[in-house]
């Protein structure tokens, strides 16, 4: 039984070992961390080893392992060069632990050129620029192709140069977080040439494109409202890995296998389906009860930034705080843009000035506080940190000494 770590170098060849079954990848838990590749005697489950392990992003709690077939990666990468332009040259501007990352480099390998690898610890307008400008020049009459994730997507359309480099692209992978309607529409009057993306690490990544499952794949909507996705894409279960590294299956109502051998993703996203689309309504668990009504943040966010856009707001996340009345009060976290103006005194006075505006959000409960950040908290692949928002909602109220409790405004 043997495990190394790979130089990133080493990562494109260990990738056709994984698929061939001479090895198993692990990746890191953290961006920093290196990819591990073991022997498949550390497999002490039933059946073929895994090709791959990786670490949920953790964002409903502790991260847990995933482990991938070959099937459900090959699958899904074959199904990307489908539902896109065929094999082309990728840009790869996404951590690698994150499976979003692994298969842009999954997805490079098997069209049979390398990507282009961001060189930037931190993702910038700049950066993103430079390293396209290299891709297009290099693919030439091959496609091109990115993945990337809402807060990446902000950033390329504040700044010319990165939007004008984004529309050269063939087509950009938009997924890993909830994308706002305003923001689509504004990459594409920028020309942009967006794929909505949804799945997760137990999918292999992406499985559901602008709204239409991969095929082979079915989305199916709960009683609960929820999502349940099946088809080979879907993972063969979670694991633990012990501290003499070998990998043993976990069981966990998220995974299940029914009765005639279907592996089943319960999702605890809200979904519905018209027409065989499937629309994401945000997550069960983020839904805030405030006063006894039931709050989507998601629902709120992409109500209200299209008119707060308008009034110089370029991010928001809603969250919440402590409130005796209330029991939790309405706030949102906002990124004001390069040049804007908040034009408020305090957090009251600014959530006042923007739910006046013009935003259609009728009988909504709306943020009773607003306050601006430098960053919108998120977690490494772009999601939404809400537990992060809430401290620091918390923290900032605390500061802010022209606070006080009110009733929440409803329009």
């Amino acid at each position: 039984m043997t495990a190394r770590e790979l130089h990133p170098d080493e990562l494109p060849v260990a990738i056709d070992r994984a698929l061939t079954g001479e090895s198993i990848l692990i990746l890191p838990s953290g961006r920093d961390g290196a990819v591990t590749e073991a022997t498949p005697d550390v497999w002490a489950g039933h059946g073929p080893a895994p090709a791959l392990i990786l670490f949920t992003s953790g964002s409903t709690g502790k991260a847990k392992a995933v482990a991938l077939s070959a099937e459900a990666l090959t699958t899904s990468a074959r199904a990307t060069e489908r539902f896109l332009s065929g094999p082309g040259d990728w840009h790869l501007c996404l951590p690698v632990n994150h499976i979003a990352g692994f298969q842009v480099e999954l997805r490079a390998r098997s069209a049979g050129r390398a990507p282009v690898r961001t060189a930037s610890a931190r993702f910038t307008a700049q950066s993103f620029t430079t390293e396209v400008g290299a891709l297009v020049d290099r693919a030439g009459e091959r496609p091109t192709y990115t993945s990337i994730v809402p807060t990446q997507l902000h950033r390329i359309l504040e700044d010319d140069p990165a939007a004008e480099a984004a529309g050269r692209l063939s087509h950009i992978l938009l997924g890993g977080a909830a994308i706002s309607p305003s923001l689509l529409d504004r990459a594409e009057d920028a020309g942009l040439a967006i794929v909505r993306t949804y799945g997760m690490s137990e999918t292999a990544g992406g499985c559901v494109y602008d709204g239409v499952p991969f095929d082979g794949v079915e989305a199916t909507i709960t009683e609960a409202g929820t999502i349940d996705l099946t088809g080979p894409v879907v993972a063969d279960g979670y694991v633990e890995i012990s501290t003499d590294g070998i990998i043993t299956p976990t069981d966990s109502p998220e995974l299940t296998v029914d009765e005639a051998g279907v592996r089943i993703m319960h999702t605890s996203d809200l979904g519905r389906i018209d027409s065989g689309v499937l629309s994401v309504l945000g997550r069960a668990d983020d839904i805030i009860v405030s006063g006894g009504t039931n709050v989507s943040p998601h629902a709120l966010e992409a109500g209200l930034l299209p008119s707060w856009q308008k009034a110089g707001i370029a991010e928001m996340l809603v969250t919440w705080v402590p409130d005796e009345e209330w029991g939790k009060r309405i706030v949102a976290l906002v990124r004001i843009a390069d040049g804007g103006g908040a034009g408020a005194k305090n957090a009251r006075e600014l959530a006042q000035r923007l739910n006046a505006l013009d935003h259609g959000m009728t009988g909504q409960l709306l943020p009773q506080l607003v306050f601006p950040v430098a960053e919108i908290p998120n977690r490494t692949i772009g999601k939404p940190d809400r537990s992060a928002a809430a401290r620091i909602a918390a923290d900032l109220m605390a500061r802010d000494a022209n606070t006080h409790t009110g009733e929440q405004p409803v329009i």
